[in-house]
């Protein structure tokens, strides 16, 4: 009699075990399958969380002058988002492309002069006698100098095309994440709920402190990084424009490049600063050199106005970040990748540091 029972508890373990891997399977195959699904749009989704995350406060405010009114409210701040990346992304590329068919009609007319360099270019550390040497070589033989240079001169060329192609699909997708963006923000409590509760499940009691530093970990990224990058950017641009720099669109699509990956925006500016001196008078130019540096120094009283407090991430982990999901993702993997890895940073920081992720119980007394 014993033996029997026995038998059916390994055949109701056996059952059960099986009827458990039958779930999981199944779980698990709808995972990979939405996955798949929504791999070609991942990013963007990312991009479009991170914005609502990092803008939310500002919603939170905005919502409450309007009487609590969040969809009215969600719908001004998307519209005014998308007025704010479409304007100038227009006049940034506008510039560019038009740099580039001014250049190259003026050099199928023969009437594009290189200005003649400075002799204080060849003192250049490293780069300055052969900057020097083909910068003089284009000034007295423009064609001699394209012969020469021919090679090169393709690949930039091949590669400016391919930026400006690249940030026109940047900006499209960038106005996805928008109004994805604009959409969380309407339902977000109900979105908060949802992220409490799968912290919880996957975290535990501290679920709840982990949502607390996920949200201030990416509006930190946010603002503090990608926010004052692109504040150095366009006044950048404005600059350059106002000064008729050509090129001026291109010029501030690197400074926020270098920006993000958290290096001075004066590596670009300054020779721009140097070249400015054989286009324009001696005073303008001063003008503008003074200009970059305080672009470049910017970030110094930027950042903690923007950057949020005990939440400050290592530059290599934000560097690695940048270049990393613009390898992965292109222009939007820059953004993306920064706050991706910045938070991973901070999580797993405080998963071994243990404390730093307050409880369930503490949150909710706060």
């Amino acid at each position: 009699m014993a033996a029997i029972e026995q038998q059916f508890k390994d055949e109701a373990y056996y059952t059960k075990a099986i009827t458990t891997a039958l779930r999981i399977g199944f779980v698990g195959l709808l995972i990979v399958l939405s996955y798949l699904i929504l791999k070609p749009f991942l990013f963007v989704i990312m991009w479009g969380i991170i914005i609502a995350v990092g803008i939310y406060p500002l919603f939170k405010k905005f919502a409450a002058l309007l009487g609590n009114r969040k969809k009215l409210a969600s719908t001004i701040i998307t519209l005014f988002a998308l007025a704010l990346l479409i304007v100038p992304s227009y006049f940034l590329m506008e510039s560019a492309i038009g740099g580039i068919q001014n250049l190259a009609r003026e050099l199928e007319e023969g009437t594009f002069k290189v200005p003649p360099p400075s002799e204080d270019v060849a003192e250049w550390p490293l780069i300055g006698k052969p900057v020097y040497d083909a910068w003089k070589l284009a000034s007295v033989n423009l064609e001699g100098a394209i012969k020469t240079f021919e090679p090169q001169i393709k690949e930039f060329a091949s590669n400016i095309l391919s930026g400006i192609l690249g940030l026109g699909s940047t900006v499209l997708l960038t106005i996805v994440s928008i109004i994805i963006a604009g959409a969380l923000m309407a339902k977000a409590e109900s979105a908060e709920i949802v992220a409490r509760k799968a912290f919880k499940i996957l975290i535990g009691k501290k679920g709840e402190g982990f949502t607390e530093l996920a949200g201030a970990t990416i509006r930190s990224v946010v603002q503090g990084v990608l926010g004052v990058a692109i504040i150095q950017s366009v006044v950048s641009g404005i600059v350059m424009l106002i000064f008729n720099i050509p090129l001026a669109g291109l010029w501030a699509l690197i400074v926020l490049f270098f920006a993000i990956i958290q290096l001075p925006p004066l590596i670009i500016l300054l020779p721009i600063a140097v070249y400015s001196f054989s286009i324009l008078d001696t005073t303008s130019a001063i003008i503008f050199l003074v200009m970059s540096i305080i672009i470049s120094m910017s970030d110094a009283f930027l950042k903690p106005i923007f950057l949020g407090r005990g939440v400050d991430v290592p530059t290599l982990v934000i560097l690695l970040g940048a270049i990393g999901g613009m390898m992965l993702a292109g222009v939007i993997g820059l953004f993306v990748g920064a706050v991706i890895l910045a938070l991973a940073y901070k999580v797993y920081q405080a998963l071994l540091e243990d404390t730093s992720l307050p409880e369930e119980d503490t949150v909710k007394e706060n």
